[in-house]
């Protein structure tokens, strides 16, 4: 039965339509030279000619791995030429060593250079066809997966905040790329490492699908349907926890994200809770937890009693419980530099509306202004040392501005609700021997500036 033809440059065109890019958008194709990625370049080529309101680029990945990788990279330069496309070649090194999947390191690196010659709506173009989405769903079985992963991949995808995936050649089998290529006398390489079956997807490539091809001719067509089905149905999920999710979520003073209420996170159906927390996570830009990470997780956070430390760590997520409330944060290893007793030359400090910036770690800085309005600290005096410190006795006591009475800075901590694994690194302004400023959270009531005064504004970036 001969199957049907079909025509890559109207595969992209029908995708590109559907997304409507701006002119000037740029096109990016994932270029291999292997056969699926030859005829998709092949395809751009012929489009570009039609559509020279976008911009176009490919990019070939030098990975390393192969002794003939040198050889792939000129075939790639070679073609582009005859293609009339640019190309750029991003070299790349691939992480290995024990429990280290080459297939998924290789992935990581590729999309990464990928993604690093490119901007702001962007559309990535890459070869996938029908067989490697029935591939991604036989995985997605293997490895215990819900409707997401087995909605496997989509024609129009999001990549990361900025971009944009399409695969044009979803729906077209191996055999039609392979008929057309022959037809067209395209040259391209061949990956010596698709034949070995040590990685997952060339077993299932070599020995699984011509088995179940043989015996259900359509299966890669009739999967492909499941896992729209799948992607349909997951649609839902996400529109409902979209809808739900808002309510559960609380904007604390001094904090950038949302935290979310386990209160009311445990009120919810127990099917709900789990999605509800993915829900979170991913809303914060954290990578999903297993199933068996988020139901240990999910035990540990509504099980636990009210004054219990709770921290869970799975990959460089983490999960902090304090009060009811959930917080996350990307796991950082403990650092031990010091980091009191941080002096500030007060003979740079602003004169005008220019900040005086202070590193004290890394990541952060203190902004110091000069300011008339507002909660502000009194200048310093001459004679006063000026120093920033962390990490004080909770023994300290302390009159925030806002409070009648002083109170000690550990029940300060708690009364602003400051979580225990950040008090340390709360940045503490001083004056010679003491407590002028919790920054970001009070001015100590005998150094506010007066009404007629100027005074210092500090802000934590």
């Amino acid at each position: 039965m001969a199957l049907p033809s079909f025509s890559p440059c109207k595969q992209i065109e029908q995708l590109i339509a559907e997304h409507r890019p701006v002119a000037g958008t740029q096109l990016v194709l994932a270029y291999s030279g292997g056969v699926d990625s030859e005829v998709l370049a092949y395809g751009l080529a012929e489009f570009a000619q039609l559509h020279p309101e976008y911009r176009y680029l490919l990019v070939h990945v030098h990975h390393g791995l192969s002794d003939n990788a040198a050889m792939w990279q000129t075939h790639c330069v070679t073609r582009a030429k005859q293609y009339q496309l640019p190309i750029v070649v991003k070299r790349v090194q691939v992480d290995s060593g024990p429990r280290v999947s080459i297939e998924a390191a290789a992935r990581d690196a590729r999309y990464s250079a990928l993604q690093s010659v490119m901007e702001p709506g962007d559309i990535l173009l890459t070869a996938h066809h029908q067989d490697d989405q029935l591939e991604t769903l036989l995985l997605a079985l293997k490895r215990g997966l819900g409707p997401k992963g087995l909605a496997a991949m989509g024609t129009i995808q999001g990549l990361g905040k900025h971009f944009w995936l399409v695969r044009p050649l979803l729906d077209i089998q191996r055999e039609q790329i392979e008929t057309f290529a022959n037809a067209q006398a395209l040259a391209h390489i061949e990956d010596e490492s698709n034949a070995d079956s040590r990685f997952d997807r060339n077993f299932l490539r070599l020995h699984v699908i011509p088995q179940l091809k043989s015996r259900w001719p359509a299966i890669a067509a009739t999967t492909s349907r499941s896992a729209q089905l799948c992607a349909d149905q997951q649609a839902l999920i996400d529109e409902e926890v979209g809808a739900r999710l808002p309510a559960m979520l609380v904007n604390l003073p001094h904090r950038v994200f949302p935290v979310l209420d386990l209160k009311l996170l445990a009120a919810q159906r127990p099917l709900w809770r789990a999605q509800l927390l993915r829900g979170f996570i991913e809303s914060q830009g954290h990578a999903m937890p297993s199933v068996v990470q988020l139901q240990q997780a999910l035990s540990q956070l509504l099980d636990a009693k009210p004054d219990a430390k709770v921290e869970i760590r799975f990959q460089a997520t983490l999960l902090r419980r304090f009060r009811h409330y959930l917080y996350l944060s990307e796991y950082q290893p403990r650092c031990n530099v010091a980091l009191s007793n941080l002096m500030v030359d007060i003979t740079t400090l602003p004169l005008a509306d220019v900040a005086t910036r202070v590193q004290i770690d890394p990541q952060r800085q203190l902004q110091f202004f000069i300011a008339s309005q507002g909660v502000r600290v009194r200048m310093p005096m001459p004679g006063e040392t000026v120093s920033v410190r962390f990490a004080v006795p909770g023994s300290l006591r302390c009159h925030p501005h806002m409070r009648d009475k002083g109170r000690e800075l550990k029940k300060l901590w708690q009364e602003f609700d400051v979580p225990p694994w950040e008090r340390d690194s709360v940045p503490l302004l001083y004056f010679n021997e003491r407590i002028v400023a919790a920054i970001g959270y009070w001015v100590e009531r005998k150094f506010v500036a007066a009404s007629d005064q100027m005074g210092l504004d500090i802000q934590l970036k």
